[in-house]
């Protein structure tokens, strides 16, 4: 029965020690074959005052934003064409790969990209996946596209898979894999 002991500072809200036991037990689970009633996490936490690193007492870090709420906030607002609250959870260094296309730096770009191609679309999703990998959180999102060609005939029941990477609390990567390109050739 594998036990986890973790220390950490005052100020975390109930929520984000959740989402910490949570991926303690995920990451105990990647190694050892115990299943989640076996893996026992403690959190320890210790008063600001305790706690100094150069003589000086410090704050605990903010807990940094669910990475599967923010892609899903993010594509909600693409969807919206909300572009500036989009922005604003984008990375200075962030790059977007779509079929067909160079990546892409600017959301600006996407649009324009996709006029030639449907009127809009919107997506249904199947499922959500995040999981950390090297220092940043990979975000899988895949389900289904529906929307209007440029004709102004529905389509729906595409194929899609997102893969975003999600860095200090920012995108800074979008991969999309989809059968638009294949359907449309029908």
């Amino acid at each position: 029965m594998p036990i986890v002991e973790a220390h950490i500072l005052e100020g975390y809200a109930s929520e984000e020690k959740s989402r910490l036991t949570a991926a303690l037990t995920d990451a105990v689970r990647f190694v050892v074959p115990a299943p989640d009633e076996a893996i026992t996490v403690m959190l320890h936490e210790y008063p600001k005052e305790a706690y100094a690193r150069g003589g000086v007492h410090r704050a605990p870090a903010p807990a940094l934003p669910k990475p599967d709420r923010l892609v899903l906030d993010y594509l909600a607002a693409m969807e919206a064409r909300e572009l500036e609250r989009a922005e604003a959870m984008l990375g200075d260094s962030f790059v977007m790969a779509f079929p067909g296309t160079a990546p892409m730096t600017a959301l600006a770009q996407l649009v324009d990209w996709s006029k030639s191609r449907y009127r809009f679309v919107k997506k249904s999703y199947e499922a959500v996946e995040a999981f950390n990998s090297g220092g940043a959180a990979i975000v899988y999102a895949r389900g289904t596209l529906s929307g209007e060609w440029l004709d102004g005939a529905a389509f729906e029941g595409i194929r899609f898979i997102d893969r975003f990477e999600v860095v200090g609390g920012k995108i800074v990567r979008q991969d999309v894999w989809n059968d638009i390109a294949e359907v449309r050739a029908q």
